[in-house]
């Protein structure tokens, strides 16, 4: 799961990190193997947000991946917020684990 994380797409085969128009692939900045990984902001409009995943104990496949969602100031309204949080919800809760076959 990590490594998925890491690299995302890296096996062609079972391709995940589909991105919309307004969106672009993001960018570790900050690795902790096995347990924590943060990306840099899928989002054009808002290049301030992060996305932290953990891997409580450090789990490397199962449902345990936790992901959270950072802003700066000033916060995004209400339709973007809602937006941010549904892509993450396509791509980490449903097209990634769809990989894993769960």
């Amino acid at each position: 799961m990590f490594e998925s994380l890491a690299t995302p797409n890296r096996d062609p085969s079972r391709p995940w990190l589909v991105l919309l128009d307004d969106e672009r692939p993001p960018k570790v900045i900050h690795s902790d193997f096995p347990s924590t990984l943060v990306w840099s902001s899928l989002w054009n409009k808002r290049p301030d947000a992060t996305i932290e995943s953990t891997l409580p104990d450090g789990a490397q496949s199962g449902t345990d991946l936790r992901w959270t969602l950072r802003v700066d100031d000033p916060p995004p309204g209400d339709a973007m917020i809602g937006h941010m949080r549904k892509r993450l919800n396509q791509l980490i809760n449903a097209n990634l684990r769809y990989t894993f076959g769960q």
